[in-house]
């Protein structure tokens, strides 16, 4: 069963919501621990002075921020400390707005929220959520940081989602303008019949992570002594061809196997 790692109080104007957090993802990444090459023990990393090499203790320990390539701002705990947020259990919603009008790429971390103590209203809100089709923007403090989220209905429950912020993400007018020759009409034709022929439904179970499954086999074949067999990867040798050869093959495929 999941286990709630918050609580906090969704304010919607004078409606006050408890709720519990659970996470809605989990990393899956394959860790390793690092060993000694001739003993196996585990090793420990130690921070060192650069300039006499002598180990140092957290107390030794400055921040600094670089301003410029030669120059930096040293920083005390203290002084951070002073800037730090301050706790609440308050997630305010500011306003409603349609889920169209934030860009995908502001989407970070998700979180489901639960009832903390009576449902009634709780799904009571998240009923009007579905059926207002609106996802509310909020800000809170969590653990000593301040995030933005956007508070939407998924499965019948409340799912909060922290947002990055503008400054975070990229435009696309920071890249180098497309350059070369003009669009050919006959390749637009058979790329837009290339889109037709894989359209479907989107599945996220279809997709896994290979690397990871590979390297959970290795461990499961070394924990049981087998021989291991490793394949080197070999790119699959390409030639030049026309844009319009390599859509028309494409769209071969495609159809072959729809």
């Amino acid at each position: 069963m999941a286990q709630a790692i918050w609580k906090g109080v969704i304010k919607i104007g004078s409606v006050r919501l408890p709720v519990k957090f659970y996470s809605a993802v989990h990393d899956e990444s394959v860790h390793f621990r690092l060993l000694h090459k001739t003993d196996h023990a585990p090793v420990k990393q130690k921070l060192v002075s650069s300039a006499t090499g002598d180990e140092l203790s957290a107390g030794d320990i400055r921040k600094a921020y670089p301003v410029t390539p030669r120059q930096m701002v040293i920083l005390e705990d203290e002084e951070l400390d002073k800037l730090e947020p301050k706790s609440s259990r308050d997630i305010e919603i500011k306003k409603f707005v349609d889920p169209d009008t934030i860009d995908h790429r502001l989407y970070e971390r998700a979180y489901f929220l639960g009832p903390d103590g009576d449902s009634g209203d709780y799904f009571a809100a998240a009923e009007a959520l579905r059926k207002k089709g609106k996802e509310g923007v909020a800000r809170w403090v969590m653990r000593n940081r301040e995030y933005a989220g956007a508070l939407r209905y998924e499965d019948g429950y409340l799912m909060l989602i922290t947002l990055r912020y503008a400054e975070e993400v990229i435009d696309a007018n920071a890249l180098e303008a497309p350059s070369g020759r003009a669009l050919n009409p006959r390749e637009v034709q058979m790329a837009g019949q290339l889109i037709e022929a894989l359209e479907s439904e989107f599945d996220p179970t279809q997709y896994h992570d290979e690397y990871r499954a590979r390297v959970l086999e290795l461990i499961k074949t070394k924990q049981r002594g087998g021989k291991v067999k490793v394949k080197a990867f070999r790119p699959k040798k390409t030639d030049d061809q026309s844009l319009d050869r390599v859509l028309a093959a494409s769209l071969a495929r495609a159809k072959k196997a729809s």
